[in-house]
């Protein structure tokens, strides 16, 4: 229905602007008493015929499949062709006289200057055609170009994703595993806390967009999890500051930032040193997150994926509008990242 109506529109707006190009030659003609030339209706269907039979035929057919050369010499052939059906075809206007009379202008050029002068008016829609055709094949491709830019961006969000949430589920996993180990009290909190954050990440985590009230939810669940996992937790810090409502964000943005400092934030004694805070303004979201290095240096190359992969989604859904910096100065490792929202 919607191809249909798009067609039944481009007939109206063709009929438009014809009887418009029909309006401006035949004004004159009509209002100021002139005499039509009997050539002028075949110049018009002419020009109409040419028009349609370049845009739909030559330019698709020839010039669009690089067979240029071919293509110039029918288009030349068709103007030629034109002309003498014009000049030949039907009778000539009558003569007038070398020197036309006092007050009546120049005379219509006659001859080979005529004839050239007609080659050119109908020379006009095929080049007009021309170009309108191949403007509507570049916005075409540039549309499908963009699709598949659009696709393969979300191919790689839903790849990502796929990596991040066993790897997420792996190191919670392990979590409630040291726990039980211990015969920790904390064990069915734990449990509650990971059933919580298994919730949002089947139903909505997989969402391009989530409220960011729910994602920093997530983010307090994961925290506690970690605090009835730690021996010493009295040093993991979780401040957020300003309005949350009205806001959304990617899921799982931020968690494998945090994931890395209780990670590695924990020295020889076994104490966790983490700090993290939210300051949220109208449009702009900064994140800081920094933990004390530990006895368990980073491997990088084997520290998993979890940071790679929300630098790669950062970098394809906020190209131009986040801004992240890492330090890392042997002690401390520090993640500073402002992002503007859409």
């Amino acid at each position: 229905m919607t191809i249909e109506r798009r067609h039944i529109q481009l007939f109206f707006i063709h009929f438009f602007l014809w009887a418009l190009f029909y309006g401006f030659f035949l004004f004159p003609f009509f209002f100021q008493l002139r005499q039509v030339p009997p050539n002028l209706p075949v110049r018009l269907v002419l020009t109409v015929v040419l028009f349609y039979f370049n845009y739909f035929f030559l330019v698709p057919r020839l010039l669009l499949k690089k067979n240029t050369a071919l293509y110039i010499v029918i288009c030349i052939l068709l103007i030629a062709v034109a002309g003498l059906i014009i000049d030949f075809g039907f009778s000539p206007e009558p003569k007038e006289p070398p020197f036309p009379p006092e007050g009546r202008g120049l005379r219509r050029p006659t001859g080979f200057i005529g004839q050239l002068f007609i080659m050119i008016n109908l020379s006009t829609p095929i080049f007009i055609s021309g170009l309108l055709r191949l403007y509507v094949e570049w916005r075409k491709n540039e549309d499908l170009r963009k699709k598949v830019e659009n696709e393969k961006v979300n191919s790689e969000l839903q790849f990502l994703k796929t990596q991040l949430n066993p790897h997420f589920l792996f190191n919670s996993l392990n979590a409630i595993y040291s726990l039980s180990v211990k015969n920790s009290n904390s064990t069915s909190e734990a449990i509650i806390s990971l059933s919580e954050l298994m919730r949002y990440m089947l139903y909505e985590a997989d969402k391009d967009m989530v409220p960011l009230n729910k994602e920093l939810e997530y983010i307090k669940n994961y925290v506690q999890l970690q605090r009835l996992r730690l021996s010493d937790s009295v040093n993991v810090h979780l401040k957020i500051s300003g309005e949350d409502k009205g806001k959304e964000v990617p899921p799982l943005l931020f968690i494998s930032f945090i994931e890395n400092a209780f990670k590695y934030g924990t020295d020889f004694k076994g104490t966790t040193y983490v700090s993290i805070n939210f300051l949220i303004e109208e449009n702009i979201i900064h994140f800081k997150v920094e933990n004390k290095i530990g006895v368990h240096r980073k491997n990088n190359k084997n520290s998993g994926v979890g940071l790679e992969n929300i630098k790669n989604r950062l970098r394809l859904l906020y190209p131009d509008s986040h801004k992240l910096q890492i330090t890392d100065d042997g002690e401390t490792y520090l993640v500073d990242l402002t992002l503007h929202l859409n």
